[in-house]
């Protein structure tokens, strides 16, 4: 007879952190079935992501936190897969899109939806053919920061058809509710809407589309590299340790799962004084540079505090597109042409 319970090896499953994530895999579903026969423990998950290191991975971290239980003589665990690896042209995204990338973040306030509007209108800027998707279920701002509360149609077969503005096509949770109306929801409904945006939404044919993640390393992220097959992730810091400690979380996140690190992008870098035209480093020098060499990943460029940038998001049009001349968009123009050049 075991000298072990149900109850004490899912307790242990609950250290198991599924790689790259911060959560464990009985918190995100995955443990489906425990047997227990005479010593032997039989483990059940069922996985939905492409990934194919990911099992081994869970199966020895799995078995080696089993293994301090007395009297167990075997550990099976079987891993059930998808039948096959979703693509940007699979029946997932039913549109033909080129590449898909994310923008994210360790952590929130670095100024990451500001980032991901503007590198969307800079890629746009450089004649291709650009959407947006805001993954950010609880805080939704491409609504506001694209000047638009227009709510998305419905086709026939009840796909939502994305909003268009400024040449751009966008989704935003902000469509679908009230202005002050907060997204109450539990983590199996952010996931639905997660996956109905990226599945359920007429896309038409893109050479980019940019998704505006969430801060962290949680649940959104997770549904996202395990529904689409990403080109690659953009990291969004600002200079100083607090939010580099973060973005290292992050870009290890991406790595973890396989996704490519298109390059870090420095927010918040310093501030020029309108007085006397000086230069202030309010949040450190030069953090998110030393931070792509020591990753050995692209650095995109260096993004000022001023109230320019802050006003354009403000009033509903991208710095990019208001002052396509400024300093500031030309940071994001170039940093959306070293993204398409690591893309070729």
């Amino acid at each position: 007879m075991p000298i072990f319970s149900k109850e004490q090896i899912l307790n242990q499953l609950k250290e198991v952190r599924y790689p790259g994530f911060s959560r464990d895999i009985v918190s995100f579903g995955l443990v489906k079935e425990i047997e227990l026969a005479e010593g032997e423990v039989r483990i059940k998950l069922e996985l939905s992501s492409p990934n194919p290191d990911i099992p081994g991975q869970l199966e020895k971290e799995i078995k080696s936190k089993l293994s301090s239980f007395e009297g167990i003589g075997n550990i099976q665990v079987f891993i059930k897969r998808p039948e096959s690896h979703p693509t940007p042209k699979s029946t997932l995204i039913s549109s033909d899109i080129k590449h898909i990338i994310a923008v994210a973040s360790g952590k929130g306030g670095v100024g990451k939806s500001t980032v991901a509007a503007n590198l969307a209108c800079a890629l746009y800027k450089k004649g291709l053919v650009v959407g947006l998707c805001d993954c950010d279920i609880y805080g939704p701002s491409i609504s506001m920061m694209f000047g638009t509360t227009e709510s998305p149609q419905i086709t026939p077969d009840e796909r939502l058809i994305p909003v268009e503005q400024y040449g751009l096509k966008l989704m935003s949770m902000g469509f679908l509710l009230e202005a002050d109306q907060p997204a109450v929801l539990r983590g199996p409904l952010v996931t639905r809407y997660t996956q109905e945006f990226l599945k359920n939404v007429e896309w038409g044919n893109l050479d980019f589309l940019v998704l505006d993640l969430p801060p962290g390393t949680g649940d959104i992220q997770l549904t996202i590299v395990q529904t689409v097959r990403l080109s690659g992730a953009v990291i969004v810091t600002t200079p100083q340790e607090v939010a580099l400690v973060d973005a290292r979380k992050a870009v290890s996140m991406f790595k973890k799962v396989n996704v490519p690190i298109l390059g870090i992008i420095e927010n918040m870098s310093y501030f020029i004084c309108p007085t006397d035209n000086k230069k202030y480093d309010l949040f450190g020098c030069g953090g998110g540079k030393r931070e792509a060499e020591k990753q050995n990943v692209p650095f995109l460029g260096e993004i000022p505090i001023e109230a320019e940038l802050r006003i354009s998001s403000d009033h509903g049009l991208p710095i990019v597109l208001s002052e396509p001349d400024r300093k500031t968009s030309q940071v994001f123009l170039e940093a959306a042409q070293k993204i398409i050049d690591f893309l070729k």
